[in-house]
């Protein structure tokens, strides 16, 4: 079965690589249900499902991931989002907050992880996000961010 990174790496059911990624089936379907976990859980903790996607395309816009970019766009769309969220997901600064914290936050892990720090959940905090909130959207950055260097990857391991 072909996973959202062999989807986003643009693998087949017959490429090597395809092949490969199965020598470790626990990461494959490791990966698979993070994705799962931080894109559709079971309780969202108040970060709606749009919301999550909206911040995934934002993600794969910044990492400048194309595959992703288009998946998670197609997500987007299939949910109706508002204007704010296609607005968040499209990179857009100027948004009402909690979302123009959560949009750097976002932004500052995702392109300088190095710089980031306490001071950045005290933020979170400050604009209303709780605790399970915090982590739930540091899984979610953590994972899109990792989705995106596997992929590209891959694609270069293709292309060789």
């Amino acid at each position: 079965m072909i996973d959202a990174i062999d989807k986003a790496a643009g693998l087949s059911l017959e490429d090597a690589l395809f092949r490969a990624r199965r020598f470790r089936p626990e990461f494959v379907a490791g990966a698979e249900q993070c994705r799962l976990s931080v894109l559709e859980p079971a309780n969202d903790h108040g970060l709606a499902p749009d919301l999550r996607i909206a911040l995934a395309h934002r993600i794969a816009a910044l990492n400048e991931d194309q595959a992703l970019i288009a998946e998670y766009g197609a997500q987007l769309t299939a949910l109706s989002p508002t204007e704010t969220l296609q607005a968040l997901a499209a990179g857009t600064q100027e948004l009402p907050e909690p979302l123009a914290t959560v949009a750097r936050h976002v932004d500052l892990v995702t392109v300088t992880p190095d710089q980031a720090a306490a001071d950045d959940i005290a933020r979170l905090e400050q604009a209303g996000l709780n605790n399970a909130q915090i982590v739930a959207l540091s899984e979610l950055i953590a994972f899109v961010n990792f989705q995106t260097r596997v992929a590209a990857g891959l694609r270069l391991m293709r292309s060789a």
